[in-house]
């Protein structure tokens, strides 16, 4: 087989998987944690840190805690349903697989402070944030699917199975 028909193939296989189901899934889930990110922003801005008085502080404090919760909503939702039928990701530890989240989460956002750091110049700043989001997202749930939820373990396992 070629490496132009590989790559082609490859790149139909990508195509696929980002406008399945299961992005739907992700994505439902991306919304209920921006839900529970805005939800806790508010409550630790207006009343948990109310008593901080620098507003810099404040404001930093409340997003670390709505990041985190945030964070952790996407993560049980995802692994209960978004990846529901990737049931040989329960052999690990469910605090392990969190860390592979995490990380995948925080690469993806700081690429996405970069790219609309990047775009801002050339659009208006929020439509720069948008571009920059529907980039991240996919990359964090292609991170997701093939490292934090076993599709890498998945294809290695067919791969094995497979004669030459």
């Amino acid at each position: 087989m070629s490496s132009a028909l590989r790559l082609r193939m490859s790149f139909a296989s990508l195509l696929r998987r980002i406008l399945s189901r299961r992005f739907l899934k992700f994505g439902t889930v991306g919304a209920s944690g921006t839900v529970v990110n805005l939800g806790m922003l508010y409550l630790a801005q207006e009343h948990l840190f109310h008593a901080v008085q620098s507003p810099e502080l404040r404001l930093n404090l409340s997003l670390v805690l709505a990041i985190f919760f945030a964070t952790v909503n996407n993560f049980f939702w995802n692994r209960l349903w978004t990846w529901a039928d990737r049931t040989q990701h329960h052999h690990r530890s469910w605090l392990y697989q969190f860390g592979q989240y995490t990380l995948a989460c925080w690469l993806s956002i700081v690429l996405q402070m970069l790219f609309t750091n990047l775009l801002a110049p050339h659009f208006y700043y929020q439509v720069a944030n948008v571009i920059a989001i529907g980039l991240t997202s996919v990359l964090n749930f292609i991170l997701n699917d093939l490292w934090t939820f076993g599709r890498v373990k998945l294809l290695r396992k067919a791969a094995a199975r497979k004669p030459d």
